[in-house]
């Protein structure tokens, strides 16, 4: 069951149940602060921008393929195509993206970023990339595989070609 198909009423939360035994909690916690920090150093970056980890999501696909389509990035995102809009523009007016007309179809956008856009997700990344180097560094040589077959199987089934197709997959 998608994440988007899960309804919760007051009744659910307000149970006096205990918890599932088998229900990961210390993973589960461990995976929020792990988040937590991964995304904090970029998210002071981004704030002094005026963005947030939307812009971010959308220069990290951008720059991992350049010449992506919109619709590819909405598929991605799993976004509206209203909010995808909204910081596109934004990204656009302050020189970090830029579409171009396909080749084949004019009609169809395809998103690059600039100079000022490769630069800014470095200085995003770097810090993030630091974070993953050092954790996995700490770990026996062969985890390191362990921990990208577990990412993988975190998404869901039907996104994993576009892993594949992102190139995410390749070290596998």
């Amino acid at each position: 069951m998608a994440a988007s198909e899960i309804n919760v009423n007051k009744a659910d939360i307000n149970s006096d149940s205990q918890h599932d035994p088998d229900m990961p909690l210390d993973i589960m916690g461990l995976f929020f602060f792990a988040y937590r920090d991964f995304v904090g150093d970029a998210d002071a970056l981004l704030e002094r921008q005026g963005f947030g980890r939307a812009h971010h999501r959308v220069l990290y696909f951008v720059n991992l393929k350049p010449g992506m389509t919109v619709a590819d990035l909405l598929d991605i995102l799993k976004i509206t195509k209203q909010s995808l809009a909204r910081v596109l523009r934004q990204l656009i007016d302050n020189g970090y993206i830029e579409q171009r007309p396909g080749p084949a179809d004019r009609r169809q956008r395809l998103l690059y970023a600039t100079q000022l856009g490769r630069e800014f997700f470095a200085v995003l990344s770097e810090s993030q990339a630091r974070r993953i180097n050092a954790a996995i560094a700490s770990l026996p040589p062969e985890t390191a595989d362990k921990v990208r077959q577990f990412f993988v199987h975190m998404v869901e089934s039907s996104d994993r070609p576009m892993l594949d197709h992102l190139n995410l997959t390749q070290r596998l």
